[in-house]
C-alpha cells in the first residue's frame, strides 16, 4: 500500500490515490495490492485479446502492426479456393453423368 507520512509524530498518513488523510493504526494489517493489480491488468489484456480474436478486423495482442485484417483476407482466399474446387467437382460429375446418359442412348 502506497502512502505518505504527513506527520510522523502523531502518525498521520495520506493515500495519494484517494487523498484520504487518516491516522495510522498498529492493529491494522497493510498489504500492497500493486502486484495483484498488475496481474489483473495482464489478465484483462489477455481477455481482450481473446474477444478480439473473434472479430477478423481487430488487432491481436502478439501481432505486428498493420495486420488487423489478415485473417479476414485469408478467409476470403480460402473460401474462394474451396468454392472453386467444389464447383469444378460438381461440374465434372455432371459432365460425367451426362456423358454416360448420352452414351447409353446412342447419341455419342
Amino acid at each position: 500500500m502506497n502512502y505518505i507520512r504527513v506527520e510522523p509524530d502523531i502518525n498521520l498518513i495520506i493515500d495519494p490515490t484517494t487523498s484520504l488523510l487518516a491516522k495510522e493504526r498498529d492493529d491494522m494489517i497493510e498489504y500492497s495490492m500493486d502486484s495483484i493489480m498488475e496481474k489483473i491488468d495482464e489478465l484483462d489484456e489477455i481477455t481482450e485479446d481473446i474477444v478480439n480474436s473473434l472479430a477478423p478486423e481487430k488487432p491481436l495482442l502478439n501481432s505486428y502492426k498493420g495486420r488487423e485484417k489478415t485473417s479476414y483476407i485469408a478467409g476470403l482466399y480460402a473460401n474462394a479456393f474451396y468454392g472453386i474446387v467444389a464447383g469444378l467437382l460438381i461440374a465434372g460429375l455432371l459432365a460425367l453423368i451426362l456423358s454416360f446418359i448420352l452414351a447409353n442412348r446412342g447419341g455419342i
